[in-house]
This record gives C-alpha cells, structure tokens and sequence, in this order.
C-alpha cells in the first residue's frame, strides 16, 4: 500500500465527466492506498459542475470541493487545492478523463525510487496540430525556465511530494506556473510515458493563444530570458552600427563619396527602431509584472466549500 495521497482535479465544466472520473478514482485509490482524498477544485465554469461536487462530497467524506469564485484559471485552481491538500503524496490530474487514473500507480512507483517529482507523459499527443504545435512552443519556454530538460516532457498528470510546496508558500502572484514552482522545491524530476485517452466529450478549454499566453506568462513571470535578449540583442545592433559606420567612413576615404540616399538612412533606422522597441516592450512586460505583484492580486479567491467543517486556507 502507497502512502496517504492528495488528488488535485481543477474542474472547469466538466459535468458530463466527473461522476465518472469519481467513481474511476475511487475503485483505484482503494487498490493502492488506504488513506486518501479527492478534492475538485470548481473553477466557476458556469455549469453544473459545483452541484455535482456537493453531491459527490455529501456521500463520501473523502471527497472535498472547492469553488472559486471566478475563473482564475487551471493552475491557480490548482495551487488553492495543493495547498488545502492533507496527505503525504499530491496527485494532479485533469478532470476530462483523459489522464488515466489506473497509471496513478506506475507513477508512484517511480517516485519511490529517490525523485520528489513524476510526470505521467502521453505517449502521443490527441489534441489537434495547432493544439500539439502550441503545447510543444509551451514545454520548450519550460524548459528554459526550468533549466531542466525534463521539462520537456511535462503533463498536468503528475505526482509530487507534499512538502515541497513549503518551498512557495508565500508566493502569493496571480501568475501560476505550478511546474516553476516545483522547481522552486527540488531539481529530482522524472517522467514516464502513459497512455491518455481520447477527450470523450467537449472540447479542450486550451486554446492556442492561451497555451501562447501561458508560455509568455511563465518566461516573464519567472524568468529573466527576455530581458537578456533584449541585451543581447542591444549588443548586436551596436556592434552592427559600428561596423556600417566604418563602412560609410571607409567609403568617403576611398571612393571621396558617402553613402547614397535616402533607403540606406531609413533602413538603419528602422531597424536600430525596431530593436528599441522590442527592448522596451519586454522591460514593459516585466514592469506589468511588478505593478500586479504591487497590487498584491491574489491567485484565487474561495467563494464555497463543501464541507464547512474543512480547513481552507
């Protein structure tokens, strides 16, 4: 038998899905764990959702819920559960029965090998190209930030140890990467590959612009990337500027005559335009950053829970 496990689901729309996904959690957990609980954490999707987790948590005290009280997103509903959970071992999993609750064993058998993180990687990505495309743009910013390159094979199904949230406890931004935060706790990571059903019902909530706005989220938000490619960037346009200023200075001593005309001045200007505006809008990015970090804007607000006897923080 494991050891006690937390299982995180953020659930956003997802009332087609839950009971089933319960009841698959259920009949496993008890196979592998004598101690253990589920909490849904209801990302304020507009459905039925909430009503089903309140049934859900009235029949078995082992399932608590969560209501947000407006959508804050996937990974700050799943910071609010990480940090209401209770056992030793955290369990993440989406709640459109795509990640498999019967591989929740393989990945703990993993983790007991020495590594305080594990991923449950798809064998092979069913979202769609631009789907795939932009979840692949994702885990490579990742991995830069991450500085790991276990990052590229990271999943929203994973298993972790509980006291490394210890290590971002008081972060309090409303940007959430939950895979940077672990990071924030340990460098052991692993992953394994796992079979992902098909999505049954829906659609993935996972657009491709917002996979892109996560990916520029994480790097601005935890990460000082751009600001030294802004740098790098600066370096190479001076060095370019010089060299076309011997060029031009070169070509009065040899040929008596300048540089001709009007399109040479305007593509170096636009050009050394371009590169100052590019530096300016990433230091404005991490300006947004800070100004939002200033207003101390929380990562998620509780509206409900569904015991009122549970301790929420």
């Amino acid at each position: 038998m494991a050891e006690s496990i937390s299982v995180v689901i953020p659930v956003y729309k997802a009332e087609n899905s839950l009971r089933e996904l319960y009841n698959r959690l259920k009949e496993h957990l008890e196979k592998i764990s004598k101690d253990f609980e589920i909490i849904m954490v209801e990302d304020c999707g507009g459905d039925k959702s909430w009503d089903i987790i309140k049934e859900l948590s009235s029949a078995d005290s082992q399932v608590r819920g969560i209501q947000l009280s407006r959508n804050f997103g996937q990974h700050n509903a799943l910071l609010c559960g990480i940090r209401n959970a209770s056992k030793d071992i955290i369990v993440t999993l989406d709640d459109d029965l795509q990640h498999p609750v019967e591989e929740i064993g393989t990945l703990l058998k993993e983790l007991s090998l020495g590594y305080d993180v594990v991923y449950g990687t798809p064998e092979k990505e069913q979202h769609g190209f631009l789907r795939d495309i932009s979840s692949m743009i994702t885990k490579i910013v990742l991995s830069n930030v991450m500085g790991a390159e276990n990052a590229r094979h990271v999943s929203a199904f994973r298993v972790f140890h509980a006291q490394l949230r210890e290590a971002f406890a008081d972060y309090h931004g409303s940007f959430v990467s939950i895979d940077v935060l672990l990071t924030w706790g340990t460098t052991r990571f692993s992953a394994i590959s796992v079979y992902h059903d098909l999505r049954r019902s829906g659609q993935s909530n996972y657009t491709f612009r917002k996979l892109v706005t996560h990916a520029l989220n994480m790097v601005t938000g935890f990460s000082t990337v751009p600001l030294r490619l802004a740098s790098l960037i600066g370096f190479v346009f001076t060095f370019f500027g010089i060299i076309t200023l011997f060029y031009v200075i070169g070509r009065y001593f040899v040929y008596g005559r300048v540089v001709p005309g009007f399109p040479f001045l305007a593509s170096i200007i636009s050009i050394f335009s371009g590169a100052q505006l590019f530096a300016l809008g990433v230091i404005g990015e991490y300006l947004v950053r800070m100004h939002f970090r200033i207003m101390d804007k929380p990562p998620y607000v509780i509206r409900n829970i569904s015991k009122d006897k549970t301790k929420i923080n």
